[in-house]
């Protein structure tokens, strides 16, 4: 072996440990988003003046994540996109032990890996709408701030968001990547 094809392997196993080591990363990172926010709930008495002659009225209001459809869309888009890069790590891993990769493993990894990224930062996008409104409100429609009231459960939703917007960002760097080497290929 030459030095060129010597550096080129190297390469190849330094990219590959980088592909699991992000896969991992995703893996955990969606994960935790899902948990995160699957299991965000809050109750909280809250004072409601019916009548200004009267004394408010305490009554319980919870906070749960299953209330709002971007937050089940977010919870679900991050189990999907654990449970892909479980799947996908597995794939590779049996794909290194069988010492090379087929083309058409390799391309659905990649294509899929895009999917991830798209479903990810679209929920990432929903959950974070509904998250600045519960934490700014809105006036012109008279929907109130709620986080003021819900501090722990914004709070975890907030945690869920970023950690989903860091799993994006590890596909993405996948997708990068793989696009990369494909450019660099020789033919």
């Amino acid at each position: 072996m030459d030095g060129v094809e010597r550096k080129m392997v190297t390469n190849e196993r330094k990219v590959s440990r980088l592909d699991m080591v992000l896969r991992v990363l995703a893996l955990v990172l969606t994960l935790v988003a899902a948990i995160v926010l699957g299991m965000d709930k809050q109750t909280k008495v809250v004072p409601i003046k019916l009548l200004a002659s009267l004394p408010p009225v305490n009554v319980p209001v919870s906070a749960r994540w299953h209330y709002l459809s971007a937050f089940k869309y977010h919870v679900v888009t991050n189990a999907i996109a654990c449970a892909y890069a479980a799947v996908s790590l597995l794939l590779l891993v049996v794909a290194r032990n069988k010492g090379g990769k087929s083309g058409v493993v390799v391309m659905m990894i990649i294509v899929l890996d895009l999917a991830m990224v798209a479903l990810l930062f679209s929920s990432n996008g929903a959950a974070g709408a509904i998250g600045i409104i519960g934490y700014q409100g809105n006036s012109h429609l008279q929907w109130n701030k709620v986080c003021n009231v819900f501090g722990k459960f914004c709070d975890r939703v907030a945690v869920s968001i970023v950690s989903s917007l860091f799993a994006a960002l590890a596909f993405f760097l996948l997708v990068s990547f793989a696009a990369l080497r494909l450019l660099k290929k020789p033919n």
